[in-house]
């Protein structure tokens, strides 16, 4: 080999050019990569199918609409009114009703966890009625081991006894000032619509962090990182020769699950599918490089696993915004959703496709994840080098 009368210490010609960033040489790394990937049924796996089971739980297992709640009716008075308050119970969709004359029956199916909570119609119903509004109508008792559903069931019960009472004659006086709420962006209160737009980011993070330290990860393992390294090729060719090819399928991916969640869940997309690429390829910046950071620490498959689910997943699953409020965490636990990039593009998904193309939203989130994903990038770089150390 010519270059074998070269300085020793490397600051000869052709060390120069074995660093110089050759294109011929980054085709041949991503090629291999690319085959390398179509060959692994795992990555296929974590790249086509786990996305469209996760839309699918997240589609009709994971539900924050409370609907057919189950709930008691204890009818104890024997009058018209109650009795035609008992059916207005019965007649709506958000509650499953099940009625008894002794509340000690509802009780025990309460601590037994078959009910919700129930509603007690007392013996002076018609007495308390004629009061107008002076002593309160009905008892509602709830199951607080579930706060969430406790306040659905206590809104849903003044409601329908609120609604009952102003259809009678002799209800409360009518109201000089009528109020009509009206919903922006989601007027039928779908949960779907906005878990299935952040399920995607959830997605991406897989795909992106996750499956790059496992794929690096699996070559620390096999040996064949060390004929990686042995080539010629510079460190900044073999990150972009490995991260090429997660690129391509999690935008496949991407667009993949955005044709599930419009034309088979019915989320609308109101912006344009230019916005939504924009948004995922930065997105891919800082999950990439957190995977390369993560491959970089971590040289067996497991340990990779564990961190990347640690520092990947549970951090957009949980501090995204993606099921929990951002703005109800407490304040050191919000600090903390700043470095997590889920946090930008759960926000901006949703905005796309429930809201429109909105770029007082989505500059400041992308300039976020870049911003993230250059550090990553940084880091890795400095963590990787050209020798088996």
């Amino acid at each position: 080999m010519k270059g074998a009368t070269m300085q020793k210490d490397g600051s000869g010609p052709l060390q120069t050019d074995l660093r110089r960033f050759d294109l011929r040489r980054l085709i041949a790394l991503v090629t291999k990569e690319s085959y390398q990937a179509l060959r692994d049924p795992s990555t296929l796996l974590i790249a086509f199918v786990l996305p469209v089971v996760l839309l699918l739980l997240f589609a009709y297992a994971v539900s924050l609409d409370a609907k057919d709640v189950r709930v008691g009716v204890v009818l104890e008075s024997p009058g018209a009114s109650a009795q035609s308050l008992a059916a207005a119970f019965s007649g709506t969709r958000f509650l499953d009703t099940h009625f008894a004359h002794d509340r000690r029956e509802v009780a025990n199916q309460l601590v037994s966890g078959d009910l919700r909570g129930y509603v007690v119609i007392p013996q002076d119903f018609e007495q308390r009625l004629a009061l107008r509004g002076s002593e309160p109508l009905v008892q509602i008792v709830t199951d607080g081991s579930y706060p969430n559903t406790a306040n659905y069931v206590e809104n849903y019960a003044r409601g329908v006894v609120q609604s009952w009472r102003a259809g009678l004659d002799v209800g409360v006086p009518a109201q000089s000032i009528m109020l009509e709420p009206r919903y922006w962006f989601n007027p039928e209160l779908e949960s779907r619509r906005a878990l299935i737009p952040g399920a995607i980011a959830i997605v991406m993070t897989i795909i992106g962090t996750m499956l790059t330290a496992l794929v690096v990860a699996r070559e620390w393992e096999r040996g064949t990182m060390e004929a990686v390294l042995s080539t010629p090729a510079s460190v900044a060719e073999i990150l972009i020769g490995k991260l090429l090819p997660y690129f391509a399928l999690g935008m496949l991916s991407t667009l993949g699950a955005a044709a599930l969640a419009v034309f088979v869940f019915g989320v609308p997309m109101r912006g344009s599918l230019l916005s939504l690429l924009l948004l995922s390829t930065v997105f891919m910046v800082p999950a990439l490089g957190q995977g390369l950071l993560i491959s970089s620490l971590a040289r067996n498959q497991f340990l990779a696993a564990q961190i990347a689910l640690f520092t990947g997943f549970l951090p957009a699953f949980m501090l995204s915004g993606f099921l929990y409020e951002i703005d109800a965490m407490p304040a050191p636990i919000r600090a903390i959703t700043l470095v997590v990039p889920a946090r930008y593009f759960v926000d901006s998904l949703k905005t796309v496709f429930l809201a429109g193309d909105i770029w007082a939203v989505f500059l400041p989130n992308l300039a976020a994840m870049a911003a993230i994903g250059v550090l990553f990038f940084v880091i890795a770089k400095r963590a990787t080098r050209k020798n088996l150390e």
